[in-house]
């Protein structure tokens, strides 16, 4: 499995933007260093939800005006900046999905998708590939997202349970048992 290096990061470069979050904690003004590193990774993360480009960027605005306005209670734990602005990206997705009344969308990229089948299905064909994707349409959102985060994103368990505020175990458990589900799904479909 294949690493995605801003999700996934070194002691050292956590320990550098730990210091750029320091610094945005005292003055505001310096909230564009980490503005820049992460903005186009959120805006891609509310995109692939949304399917509409302006309703992205307005979003996409919303949560980094919310984490500036809430920089000075940010507690660093360890884990990148950016799950916390995923928490907050996923707060602000699930408002705007209330109040417009619109479907969620799900992207599922062709190349990733095969390597979730690789782990979940071995030597699996381009029918499995069909069945894989009519089984994934039957899980609930919630479940979709955690796959979603898991084998699209390549995120890891602890940042799951920081993006959803539930703990690294229970994000473990929780895509076993929606792995589970989606393999049941698999399964009963011919």
């Amino acid at each position: 499995m294949q690493v995605n290096s801003i999700f996934h990061q070194d002691q050292q470069r956590l320990e550098s933007e730990r210091v750029l979050i320091v610094e945005a904690q005292k003055n505001p003004e310096n909230f564009g260093k980490l503005y820049k590193i992460y903005h186009e990774s959120i805006f891609r993360y509310i995109y692939n939800r949304m399917d509409d480009i302006d309703t992205a960027h307005d979003i996409t605005s919303v949560v980094f005006m919310k984490a500036l306005i809430n920089i000075k209670k940010f507690e660093y734990r360890g884990l990148p900046f950016s799950s916390w602005l995923f928490r907050i990206a996923k707060s602000e997705l699930n408002q705007s999905y209330r109040e417009r009344k619109v479907k969620r969308t799900v992207s599922l990229d062709n190349i990733k998708l095969s390597e979730m089948m690789d782990e979940i299905i071995p030597n699996h064909c381009e029918k499995n590939r069909k069945q894989l994707l009519e089984a994934i349409s039957r899980l609930k959102y919630e479940h979709v997202e955690l796959i979603e985060m898991r084998f699209f994103e390549k995120r890891s368990f602890r940042e799951i349970g920081q993006i959803l505020n539930i703990t690294e175990n229970n994000a473990k458990v929780k895509t076993f048992r929606v792995l589970m589900k989606l393999r049941h799904h698999f399964n009963q479909i011919e």
